[in-house]
């Protein structure tokens, strides 16, 4: 068997698996209601919607990982590019990844003065949602993520950071792991499900939306390794100022 067909394999693996989990609290969850609602007391009912909703949320995001990567492929994967505040998309793509895990705590530490993205607000949500994702995947336990963006006058670009404490990534596999299906060879994440999808999605839907995405692993003073992620997309108001000058 050829490693792209071992790959291929494995990613039908990975992927039944990460379905199989949502779509069986959905329904655990469902069949308990309807079969016991009126033994149910409204504050259990509401965590049980609850669970629900964010299990769908998470199946959601799963499946459009999926149509992303057929799009991509066939270059069919249309943008529509509008001003995009961070902070909002942000706090709803940490809404859909902190229920799956209550190990770690999520930190948004965005300035209220941080201007306005141009970018395809849904592919935005996308980004974030797979690198908070990632970053609580691979985070060592108890550790908190780190989202941040600061105040940036008349930049081109706006930086978002995803930060996390886990396994070390290694300068030789920076690019690597933003490749199709790769991830990396280590006894933690051998340990963890997914699919390979994730890192890629989210480079292709940077750079088609006129930004660039960057990784760093630094060791700190305890032996652990921070890991930076960083997205850099263009500022809304470059878009104005191309308008002004074409208006001169």
């Amino acid at each position: 068997m050829s490693e792209i067909e071992k790959s291929y394999e494995d990613f039908i693996s990975t992927v039944s698996h990460e379905l199989r989990t949502p779509l069986t609290s959905i329904r655990g969850f469902s069949q308990t209601m309807l079969s016991s609602w009126d033994r149910i007391d409204d504050e259990s009912k509401k965590k049980f919607l609850k669970i629900i909703e964010d299990q769908s949320n998470r199946l959601i995001n799963l499946v459009e990982n999926m149509l992303s990567v057929t799009r991509i492929s066939s270059g069919r994967d249309n943008l529509l590019l509008k001003e995009t505040a961070i902070k909002p998309v942000v706090e709803t793509a940490v809404s859909i990844v902190k229920s799956q895990y209550a190990d770690k705590k999520f930190e948004i530490q965005i300035d209220d003065k941080t201007p306005s993205i141009l970018a395809d607000k849904d592919k935005f949500l996308q980004i974030m949602t797979n690198l908070i994702e990632n970053a609580a995947k691979y985070g060592d336990t108890d550790s908190t993520i780190i989202i941040k963006s600061g105040f940036c006058e008349n930049c081109e670009f706006i930086g978002i950071d995803v930060i996390n404490t886990g396994i070390e990534i290694k300068e030789d596999d920076y690019e690597r792991i933003f490749t199709k299906f790769s991830r990396i060879d280590n006894p933690l994440t051998r340990k963890v499900q997914g699919s390979g999808l994730g890192l890629y999605i989210t480079k292709n839907l940077t750079e088609k939306m006129g930004g660039k995405i960057s990784v760093k692993s630094e060791k700190q003073k305890d032996e652990k390794y921070l890991t930076t992620f960083e997205v850099q997309l263009p500022a809304s108001n470059v878009e104005k100022q191309a308008r002004a000058k074409c208006s001169l």
